[in-house]
């Protein structure tokens, strides 16, 4: 994937469709405790995005992330994941018992809401990032090939 397959009609078309892409990934995340959806889901639109913007504009796009800063961003969303789960036990709950998390709110609603949040956004970053390294891991097997 040395060269970027953009022209003028491609180019247009990813000028529309990549921030709406990643504009529904963040709702499908933020939205996924109350609608059809949630960290799967919004880990691989969020990384569509991303492998669209290198596809049509090349290594050098905004909407880039290298294959070594995804790797470590992948450890980091299973990371918060392990900590919003286990967290609770060490006060007193069980795994991912989140009226145990140490975090002050009114209602316990509230704080199981921002549970469920964190979850959702460890499972998002460790599906977008995984997407990611296995496209660069393919872009670099098919490279090597030629």
């Amino acid at each position: 994937m040395g060269k970027p397959f953009g022209g003028v009609v491609l180019n247009s078309a990813f000028r529309v469709i990549v921030p709406f892409t990643i504009v529904y990934g963040i709702y499908v995340l933020t939205h996924g405790e109350f609608s059809p959806g949630g960290g799967f889901q919004a880990g691989a639109l969020l990384a569509i995005g991303v492998v669209l913007a290198r596809l049509v504009q090349g290594q050098d796009t905004k909407f880039n992330i290298k294959g070594t800063h995804a790797v470590m961003l992948a450890g980091v969303g299973a990371f918060i994941y392990a900590l919003t789960g286990f967290l609770p036990m060490f006060f007193g709950g069980n795994f991912l018992e989140y009226a145990y998390l140490p975090v002050h709110m009114h209602e316990a609603a509230e704080v199981h809401a921002l549970g469920i949040l964190m979850i959702e956004i460890g499972v998002t970053l460790t599906v977008m990032m995984t997407i990611i390294d296995i496209m660069d891991a393919l872009v670099r097997e098919s490279d090597s090939d030629e």
